[in-house]
């Protein structure tokens, strides 16, 4: 196989370039990770009370990381859906020689890089490729770090975080098909690739047709939308609205939870609100980039499409969208629940009719 990412070079760029996070004594750092295990088995509590949703598989416990260490994870993560695609597009042909061992590095540095940069960014992720069920992570510097900058209780704002990410994963762990479901898209999104094209010209033209989507502020361009081909557009479609129900579920779930067990919960949306939106040029050039805005979106809109149903067909009523894929909204109902709501429940009596 064609090696496309120096994976090695990769972890250790990411390593290099990942900075150590905020100063901390070795007993405060214990207390953190200690309490942010504690704090989630706490939220798992809230969410599923809230939510009327319960794993139905043992779950892993959350790991606490730095990181250097959320980058290696998710290296390992990246290796599962990038060796498949670089194989399809490649057509299995052996490595090069000295000029693809060159661009391997060059990728490696990049990958590394990019992933240095996120990696001093995300509060928590649940990890779905590295192994089945998934894995629950929270980025202790960051959460720290953050919640300094916003000048928040620290007890409030950690419980606010563990909230957000114990829904992402209870989704996967209390669907018993969402992450078949999820890695099947993703393979999808492979198989779909086309080897004719190579790569590295089809990315060219990505990084130059994003120079003009940079000028637009409206423009939803990523570099995953500009190098797809046709085929994949119908797949990440699919991919896309499956993201937005679920980050805005977290969301929707962390605030509605928030007021019954977190005094400061508006204080800590309010502020970090602010954070989202805020940065340099630079910084926002670079959330472009790599489709950051994009999700910061699904974040609002998804939010929206959840209230809207819950407001019409309760919870329970809501729950409905975790029934089959074929119960998941389509890309063009997230903002209209009405449409989904007939679609999965049939038509609804008028509001005050």
């Amino acid at each position: 196989m064609a090696q496309f990412v120096d994976w090695d070079l990769a972890a250790a760029t990411a390593g290099a370039l990942s900075k150590s996070g905020p100063a901390v004594s070795y007993d405060e750092a214990m207390q953190v990770v200690a309490e942010l295990r504690t704090l989630t088995d706490e939220a798992a509590g809230h969410v599923a009370a809230y939510t009327g949703l319960t794993s139905q598989i043992e779950v892993p416990p959350v790991r606490v990381v730095d990181r250097k260490d959320w980058a290696a994870i998710n290296i390992q993560g990246l290796k599962q859906v990038i060796i498949p695609l670089v194989t399809r597009l490649s057509g299995d042909k052996p490595p090069g020689g000295f000029a693809d061992a060159i661009g391997s590095r060059v990728t490696g540095v990049q990958a590394g890089t990019i992933l240095a940069y996120l990696s001093g960014r995300v509060l928590g992720q649940y990890e779905v490729f590295s192994g089945n069920p998934g894995q629950l992570l929270l980025n202790a510097p960051n959460i720290v770090d953050v919640e300094r900058k916003l000048g928040a209780d620290p007890r409030d704002f950690r419980l606010w975080v563990c909230l957000h990410e114990v829904t992402h994963r209870t989704q996967f762990t209390a669907v018993p098909w969402m992450r078949g479901y999820f890695l099947g898209e993703v393979q999808a999104f492979v198989d779909a690739s086309q080897s004719g094209e190579h790569i590295l010209e089809r990315l060219r033209r990505g990084v130059a047709s994003l120079s003009d989507a940079l000028r637009d502020p409206e423009s939803r361009s990523s570099v995953l939308d500009l190098v797809q081909t046709p085929g994949q557009k119908a797949v990440l479609d699919r991919l896309t609205a499956l993201m937005t129900l679920l980050e805005g579920h977290a969301e929707f779930v962390m605030d509605g939870v928030g007021p019954e067990v977190i005094p400061t919960v508006e204080s800590i949306r309010a502020k970090f609100n602010r954070r989202r939106e805020s940065g340099n040029p630079l910084e926002k050039a670079i959330r472009r980039l790599l489709g950051i805005e994009v999700k910061m979106r699904q974040y609002a809109e998804g939010r929206k499409f959840v209230h809207g149903v819950v407001e019409r067909v309760g919870m329970d009523g809501f729950n409905k969208v975790f029934d089959s894929p074929l119960t998941l909204p389509r890309l063009d109902e997230l903002g209209d629940p009405d449409a989904w709501v007939t679609r999965v429940h049939g038509p609804q009596p008028a509001i005050g009719g």
